[in-house]
């Protein structure tokens, strides 16, 4: 399968497009190339496009005033990620998006999303149904926060994406989880342990 056949058959898992609609789809998109731990969006400069994951895996974290790293976003292939405030908005960005294995992804600019827009309502449907994705899981995420324990967290993360725990450092998943990577350790040692 194609880059273009693989972007064609993830957005017509949320909209019907025709054949002529799904080569104008994939035609918006350029591919990008990235080593691992090259930054594709930095603090204070706009990010001017969102990127699909064909191959690889990235994060997005910001760093807070004591220096500790907080990880916003995880993708790997078929996921998107960006600064989305930056993006939507076309002002500074406040995380990094950083790759951390050697990836290839889909570059969509601000410009060539807002054209596709306004070329065809389905491609303006499916970034909807995109940002109300996005925005569900973002609430679940919150509120999984504010009211699961660290090992609660832990267990849904590893029952809903087992693949990832050996594709992001240990760090990065604590980060990701909200806890440091020691308490991580601990959860992952008492998991291993037989049972008396």
């Amino acid at each position: 399968m194609s880059h273009q056949d693989t972007i064609i058959s993830y957005a017509k898992k949320h909209v019907a497009l025709t054949e002529d609609e799904g080569i104008q789809f994939a035609a918006a998109f350029k591919e990008h190339r990235v080593k691992k731990r090259q930054f594709i969006i930095q603090p204070d400069f706009t990010a001017k496009s969102r990127y699909f994951v064909l191959d690889g895996s990235l994060r997005a974290y910001v760093v807070g005033d004591e220096g500790q790293d907080h990880t916003i976003q995880l993708a790997v292939e078929e996921w998107w990620i960006s600064d989305y405030n930056s993006y939507i908005f076309q002002q500074p960005a406040s995380m990094f998006v950083i790759a951390m294995e050697d990836s290839l992804l889909f570059q969509l600019t601000h410009e060539q999303e807002i054209k596709l827009k306004a070329e065809n309502h389905k491609f303006e449907t499916f970034f909807r149904i995109l940002a109300e994705r996005s925005v569900a899981f973002m609430q679940r995420r919150i509120i999984s926060s504010l009211t699961q324990s660290a090992e609660e967290r832990y267990e849904l993360f590893m029952e809903k994406y087992p693949l990832m725990v050996n594709r992001f450092p240990q760090y990065v998943i604590a980060s990701y989880l909200g806890m440091t990577t020691e308490f991580l350790s601990k959860i992952r040692n008492q998991r291993v342990k037989p049972k008396s």
